[in-house]
Order: C-alpha cells, then sequence, then structure tokens
C-alpha cells in the first residue's frame, strides 16, 4: 500500500524520502515505478516549495528549480534558449508534468533535457547542502538518494546553443540520440566549447576530444570535420530496440555536423 505525504518545505520532504520514501515531482518515472510494483519505498512524499519553481537570473547563470516544469521552460521568456529542448519532450500532457529534477534521472531513451544541462556546464543544488556538477552527479545517479532542489546552468549569449534530437518517428519520436552544443567565442575563436550527446553511452555524456577539435578555431568547415572525426574517441554507442550501437556510432558525426554548421540565430 502506498500512503501520500505533502510538505510545505522541500527540505522537510528531504527527511521523509530518506526513510522508505520516494520523492514526488512530476511523476513520469514515479507512477511506472507504481504501475510496475517495483520495490523499496512505501511512501509518496510531496512538497509545495515555491523555490522549486524559480527562475532565476544569477550573474552570467541562470537558476532553474527543480520543479520547473518542460512546459515552464518553453513558455518563459527567460529559458526562450531552452524552448527547443522542452518542446520535443513527450507530448502536451507529459511535457505538463515532467519536470527538470526528474529528467536528471530519466535513462535512455529519454533524459534529453539532461544533455543539454550537460552541453551548458549545469550544477546541481541538494537539499543535502551539496553542489555538484552535472556530470559527477550522472556518473553516480544510481546511489542518490536525496531531493536536487535547482540547477543552474551557463545563460549563453544568443546563438552559442544549439541542439539536435535524433529520432526516427517525426516530429517526437523518441530519441536515436540527443546532442547539444554551446560555443561560446572569444575574439572570433571557439574557447570552451562543451559538447554531450545522448544514447552514446550509460548516461549523457561529453564528447571532450570533439570539444578539443574545435578549441581556438572559427567554427568554419575544416574545424567542424576535425569535432566529427574527433568523436569517436568519445563515443560508448550500445544496441537497443531503436537502433544498433553500430548505426549510433556511424551518424553521430553527420548529424554533429549539420548542428555544428547550422546558421547562429
Amino acid at each position: 500500500m502506498i500512503t501520500v505525504e505533502k510538505f510545505n518545505t522541500v527540505h522537510e520532504a528531504a527527511s521523509s524520502v530518506a526513510s522508505r520514501g520516494r520523492y514526488y515531482g512530476g511523476g513520469t518515472l514515479v507512477m511506472r515505478s507504481i504501475n510496475y510494483a517495483e520495490d523499496g519505498f512505501d511512501r509518496l512524499v510531496l512538497a509545495s516549495d515555491p523555490s522549486l519553481k524559480e527562475i532565476r537570473v544569477d550573474g552570467n547563470r541562470l537558476v532553474l528549480g527543480a520543479g520547473l516544469t518542460m512546459s515552464d521552460i518553453a513558455q518563459s521568456r527567460e529559458t526562450e534558449f531552452l524552448k527547443p529542448v522542452a518542446s520535443v519532450i513527450g507530448g502536451p500532457a507529459i511535457r505538463n508534468a515532467a519536470t527538470i529534477g526528474g529528467n536528471l534521472f530519466a535513462g535512455h531513451p529519454y533524459g534529453d533535457f539532461a544533455v543539454a544541462l550537460l552541453a551548458l556546464d549545469a550544477t546541481l543544488s541538494t537539499t543535502a547542502g551539496d553542489q555538484q556538477n552535472l556530470e559527477q552527479f550522472l556518473a553516480g545517479r544510481e546511489s542518490f538518494s536525496g531531493i536536487v532542489q535547482s540547477v543552474s546552468c551557463k545563460n549563453p549569449d544568443r546563438g552559442t546553443f544549439r541542439f539536435k534530437k535524433v529520432c526516427r518517428v517525426k516530429p517526437k519520436g523518441i530519441s536515436v540520440m540527443s546532442i547539444a552544443a554551446w560555443l561560446p567565442q572569444s575574439g572570433g575563436r571557439i574557447s570552451n566549447a562543451r559538447i554531450a550527446f545522448g544514447a552514446m553511452g550509460p548516461t549523457p555524456l561529453r564528447a571532450k576530444a570533439a570539444e578539443q577539435a574545435l578549441e581556438g578555431g572559427s567554427l568554419d568547415e575544416a574545424s567542424i570535420e576535425r569535432a566529427a572525426v574527433a568523436l569517436s574517441r568519445d563515443l560508448q554507442p550500445f544496441d537497443d530496440a531503436i537502433a544498433s550501437g553500430w548505426y549510433r556510432r556511424e551518424v553521430a558525426p553527420v548529424h554533429l555536423k549539420r548542428l555544428l554548421s547550422e546558421r547562429a540565430v
């Protein structure tokens, strides 16, 4: 039997989660666990804390409450650059429920929003008072037992962030892969680019060799080709019902070149 507890603050909710509770944000992952009678929890824990819906600019970063839904992101002026990501996650019912915090735990073929956040150098704030960069969090998320309270990411200059979801069913099928790139420039040259892929490893991962291939160059045909060639050193593609690892490895450079060749808007 599942009971439901609701708290006014996320910190109160975290205390309850620690003892056979499962935090309920949007429910897109938790309800699946309930439907499949997964063991390990007997309580759903909710929080009405307004901080979970916060959107705040902090210097060159954007702080997003973990309870913001994909619909919230798509409709906010402050997060307009993330609208192309949020808008391709599920249908309207899913986007009205799925939260930023929940997407961090969503395994393939879901979790596209986490790919974008990884490219945007995201860090997480948890109810334990910890600050973790997203790359570290993803590596150990299976053992995470707290609640993510907010996510901070780069607030990119116009035209420096790009995202592409590759799927067989258009326009909003599940991902064969997803790619996000943040391409800051200094003096007309790429400086500290970040490229992230979904469905190329057990969790979203960065394409660090491809990033390095772009460093210090202009985003021209030659540098894009170098990044595509270097990409093979970064990927850990797998077979599943959506696509084979071989197919993913073959098409990933093609889609990366298309993404990097897009005209900045």
